[in-house]
């Protein structure tokens, strides 16, 4: 597993990413290096949900979730 530096820098590049193809963009590439090597991944319209599972993969091992929800009693 990549440090929480690491993880944080594909985190905001990834989010970046979700938001150009949102606004327009037809593709968009990320790059990142992963062991001894580096791998390439461009994203389209269609592969957004893909492009959004990374995202949520990457906040989860980061430790950033969705809150649940708090019930109040009265």
């Amino acid at each position: 597993m990549a440090d929480i530096a690491t993880l944080q820098q594909r985190l905001d590049e990834a989010e970046a990413a979700y938001h150009a193809l949102m606004t327009g963009r037809r593709e968009v590439t990320l790059a990142y290096q992963q062991g001894s090597g580096s791998r390439q991944v461009t994203y389209t319209m269609a592969d957004r949900a893909a492009l959004a599972g990374y995202i949520a993969s990457l906040k989860s091992q980061l430790g950033i979730g969705r809150r649940r929800a708090i019930g109040v009693r009265f």
